[in-house]
């Protein structure tokens, strides 16, 4: 046990899964800055941006598991490298502008699959598998502060492409940019079996790990909880922007506060990494979602002015991607690490199909009422029941009978 204690942090495969983080995540964070001059040059309205937006959510779930058992068995790099292709092509498609079709198809199907294989649950199995217990939760949140980091670098980056170059010109800026992906990919190479805490691994079959996980209450609380981060976060990113300039704030405001968002979430992840290490991590993620229902509810029941978009951010940064963290190491305490990917990329997927909801019902319900209202109170209601079904999760293993050395 003392040498487990002692087993020194992998660096540079730790640095490589940051960025790549970093590189996935930031351009889909950004992407509610390209649906009002989309809009304007295209003729579409918000229901169809925001469709392609809740199509690339639930692609990015539907393709959470798929990738996490490809990267299990035949090695992360070679999923990240799929991950860099896919968007590469998603965001020259998106680019074109020429049809409705063209967006749903390459700013929702294949970007979403490019998410799902460079994501938080493919590129954290990684991480899991090669430091110690009590390293995991810190290594975890540095990973997910990365994708933090993404956002908040990417936000005034996008604002600003757009400004000079057109939103067309931009996404096709962000596509060369994954060229970089594939090299960074290199330190991540091992699969499942490989990696230092591999060889205490229980061997289980990808039927005998869904059954196992699936007829375990603590994960189906855990999964079904992490439906309500994804209805309110992915609506957030989505829709912000424009809800800025609805409520009659300058434009300005909407990068600043999406920055605020990627900065403070950067701070929010690291803290849950390293709380999370320590705490209870159910009552942790209770009291997260707690946070998010009392934040949400004093922004729209205070006046809303530039200085409570500001207070508003910085309170979502800090609960933004912190429940990441507790959520994947509750995966890994339950189960191990042999299929982490899969059974991590099946409660993201569960994530993805409440920000499928949350990006689409934002635009839907705006087109029909004209305002975002009843989607915010929806996710404050949501917020409370995830605390709710978080609490009663048993942070420990699952008993399993003892295998043959």
């Amino acid at each position: 046990m003392q040498k487990t204690a002692t087993h020194p942090m992998p660096w540079v495969l730790i640095l490589a899964g940051s960025l790549i983080s970093m590189m996935t995540f930031g351009p889909r964070s950004a992407m509610g800055f390209f649906q009002l001059p989309m809009l304007s040059e295209t003729g579409w309205d918000r229901s169809t941006f925001g469709l392609a937006m809740a199509i690339q959510n639930l692609f990015w779930g539907l393709g959470q598991p798929f990738f996490g058992a490809l990267a299990d068995k035949y090695g992360t790099a070679k999923v990240l490298i799929m991950s860099a292709l896919l968007y590469a092509a998603g965001l020259v498609m998106m680019a074109s502008g020429h049809s409705i079709a063209l967006l749903h198809l390459g700013g929702g199907v294949l970007i979403g699959l490019a998410i799902a294989a460079g994501s938080f649950s493919v590129i954290l199995s990684a991480f899991a598998r090669n430091v110690t217990a009590d390293q995991r939760s810190f290594a975890f949140g540095i990973a997910t502060a990365a994708g933090s980091a993404g956002m908040f670098l990417f936000a005034p980056l996008t604002q600003g492409l757009i400004d000079t170059f057109g939103w067309s010109e931009s996404l096709i800026i962000f596509a060369c940019m994954m060229i970089v992906v594939p090299f960074l990919a290199i330190p991540l190479k091992g699969n499942a079996k490989s990696g230092s805490q591999s060889q205490a691994q229980f061997e289980q079959t990808v039927a005998e790990a869904l059954k196992e996980a699936l007829g375990h209450r603590s994960y189906l609380l855990l999964t079904s909880g992490f439906f309500v981060c994804g209805f309110q976060v992915a609506f957030i990113t989505a829709h912000f922007p424009a809800y800025i300039g609805d409520i009659g704030i300058d434009a300005r405001y909407a990068v600043i506060a999406m920055a605020l968002i990627g900065f403070f979430n950067i701070i929010g992840s690291l803290a849950s990494g390293a709380i999370g290490q320590r705490r209870s991590k159910p009552y942790m993620l209770s009291l997260i979602y707690i946070g998010r229902s009392i934040a949400v509810t004093a922004f729209l029941l205070l006046p809303q002015t530039p200085l409570s978009v500001i207070i508003f951010a910085i309170v979502m940064g800090l609960l933004w991607l912190s429940t990441v963290p507790p959520t994947n190491g509750l995966v890994a305490i339950m189960f191990g690490t042999r299929h982490l990917g899969l059974l991590g990329g099946i409660v993201f997927l569960s994530h993805q199909i409440g920000s499928f909801l949350g990006v689409w019902m934002g635009g839907y319900l705006y087109d029909k009422f004209g305002s975002y209202d009843a989607v915010w109170w929806l996710g404050v209601a949501l917020g409370l029941f995830a605390a709710v079904v978080h609490w009663p999760i048993k942070e420990e293993a699952i008993a399993r009978p003892l295998a043959a050395a």
